[in-house]
């Protein structure tokens, strides 16, 4: 941890209480070098990890105007605030202290005579004359507009912000590329003191974080990228952002929290479900030791417990991640959201709710995803129970096409769905919806992460055989019978799967298919169950047959419910499976 106090005081040990006193005595100084600043943000990070939100906060204040580093660290800790509590007010505040800092950083920025371009920089001769500070503005700039475009999306759905959200990550992006080629240009030349390093942990964030991210795009999306100067290497991406969480910039542990999020999250939602949880485990380890009460920290190791199927552990820590701090409720929320799976997945049903239920209320990222997982989950207790909690189910549905909302001007792919599936309720003589809450846990990849239980498997399949039977016992038959047989057949394939009886997994899947022309409704239940039989096949070595299913759910079928993330999975899918993946250098 550092312990440097503010430039004008000696270096003291590592303990917390260091960073009080430094938070204390505030400097005066009229200037102040990029040492002093990197040590005191430094300082900002470490509060800031020990939950000292606020304080981490003043101390960076009274320099943010004045200082590049103290500038960025300032907005970003407010952005951030933004992004959880979806605030229009913290999401404007935001917006514009991250406008003071791309200003403060622009005044370090070398003065150029090419408008807004470092392409004149990427000389021999003008790298050698770049100095420390102004390599420092580029990437400090490079991060402010990042971050001021990813606000931009969410701040407003106009077509105009959402081009210059996009012209503004192209900035970026080009930025970071260019310091990238300084990097590599002064490996020899330049000295490599501390903040030469920290340079360098810029560099790989950015670049790490920007290649990692665009590799997961779609083929068709990825090669329109390329087409203005993007590119999506994967490896590289995960090389860039391995080098930068192994080092010791203030950058570091972004590295670390960006493979975090891939490992913990991206791999899961937007892939085929195979995460790194080695990789994971030993990135987030010195932290824990660090920080041993961080709510951030204790947060991943909670969703890593998940993720290897103790539940029961994740549930200790997720509590224990709550308890930590009461200043930034939203992390109480993503904690919350997390719980409720958990729950979920052992089908304790009250539980489950008691989590949906607190974030209808507190929450603000997605009422509609909210209320129809209140809704759902309260479809699989027991009538007395039902009765109990006081709620109405139908009254639940009814509200969630009025909450959903628009980012970058579009609808959200999974409160699209929700509000389809709850509109079986909008009539005056509703159509129940079956398991409703083992679809939803479906379309988050759920079954993926359950499957490593195979009690819980079990009790999963249980429940769905039940309900496939008193299904076929009703005598009249809705409009929705066949979708509700075809999910069914789904979700039963997919336990089959994970308990390791592949044969009768194959036979559910392929009933969904040859039933393609009597869904009426639920038209994504076709590409989602071909690409699952792919991945079968993929389990079963059948390379072939696999890319021929996921080729056809990808070529064959379009306008169907959440068609983006299945398009995302498929890639990762098909890049798994082709021997060299189709990413490019």
């Amino acid at each position: 941890m550092a312990s440097v106090g503010n430039g004008t005081e000696e270096s003291g040990g590592g303990e917390e209480e260091n960073f009080e006193d430094a938070f204390e005595n505030i400097p005066v100084a009229s200037k102040m070098d990029l040492k002093c600043a990197l040590e005191e943000c430094s300082m900002a990070l470490n509060l800031f990890l020990n939950n000292k939100f606020s304080e981490a906060l003043e101390l960076l204040r009274p320099w943010s105007k004045d200082s590049m580093y103290h500038a960025l660290g300032y907005s970003t800790i407010l952005v951030m605030q933004a992004a959880m509590t979806f605030e229009q007010q913290d999401i404007q505040m935001g917006i514009s202290t991250m406008k003071e800092a791309l200003q403060t950083c622009q005044r370090f920025r070398k003065r150029s005579t090419v408008v807004e371009s470092l392409s004149n920089l990427v000389s021999k001769q003008s790298v050698d004359q770049l100095s420390e500070e102004e390599m420092h503005a580029e990437i400090c700039y490079a991060e402010c507009l990042l971050q001021k475009a990813a606000l931009t999306f969410v701040q407003d759905e106009n077509m105009i912000n959402f081009i210059k959200g996009g012209l503004k990550i192209r900035t970026s992006y080009q930025i970071y590329k260019e310091c990238h080629q300084v990097l590599q240009m002064t490996q020899g030349s330049k000295s490599k003191n501390e903040t030469y390093h920290q340079f360098e942990g810029g560099v790989n964030l950015g670049i790490g974080a920007f290649n990692l991210m665009l590799s997961l795009l779609p083929g068709r999306i990825l090669r329109l990228l390329e087409f203005i100067g993007f590119s999506g290497n994967r490896e590289l991406g995960l090389c860039q952002l391995r080098e930068g969480a192994s080092g010791s910039s203030l950058r570091a542990i972004l590295c670390t929290f960006t493979l975090l999020v891939y490992h913990t999250y991206v791999s899961l939602i937007l892939g085929t479900g195979e995460a790194n949880l080695q990789e994971a485990d030993s990135l987030l380890e010195p932290y824990l030791q660090k920080f041993p009460n961080g709510s951030i920290i204790l947060f991943y190791a909670a969703r890593i417990d998940i993720l290897k199927g103790n539940f029961e552990k994740a549930q200790l820590r997720f509590q224990e991640c709550i308890a930590a701090q009461q200043e930034w409720k939203q992390i109480h929320h993503l904690c919350y959201w997390e719980l409720m799976w958990c729950y979920t997945f052992q089908q304790n049903w009250l539980q489950a709710y008691r989590y949906a239920d607190l974030l209808s209320k507190e929450s603000r990222w997605s009422k509609a995803i909210y209320v129809f997982q209140k809704a759902a989950i309260l479809c699989m207790l027991p009538e007395d129970d039902l009765k109990r909690t006081g709620e109405d189910i139908v009254s639940l549905f009814r509200q969630v096409d009025g909450l959903k909302q628009r980012i970058a001007g579009k609808s959200i792919p999974t409160e699209k769905f929700a509000v389809r599936k709850a509109r079986r309720y909008a009539s005056s003589q509703p159509v129940k919806l079956i398991l409703p809450a083992l679809e939803m846990m479906y379309v988050w990849n759920g079954f993926a992460i359950v499957g490593q239980r195979a009690d819980l498997t079990e009790n999963l399949l249980v429940t769905i055989e039940k309900e496939e039977t008193a299904l076929q016992n009703e005598t009249n038959h809705s409009e929705y019978y066949m979708d509700d047989v075809c999910m069914l057949q789904l979700l039963k394939g997919l336990c089959l799967k994970h308990l390791g009886r592949l044969m009768q997994a194959e036979l559910c899947f392929s009933k969904v298919i040859q039933s393609e022309k009597q869904i009426k409704y639920d038209s994504y239940l076709v590409p989602f169950t071909l690409y699952e039989l792919g991945l079968l096949y993929k389990q079963q070595d059948e390379r072939e047959k696999a890319i021929r299913y996921i080729e056809t759910a990808k070529n064959n079928y379009k306008d169907y419910s959440m068609e983006s993330r299945l398009h995302f999975r498929i890639h990762a899918a098909l890049d798994s499976l082709k021997v060299s993946p189709a990413s490019t250098p």
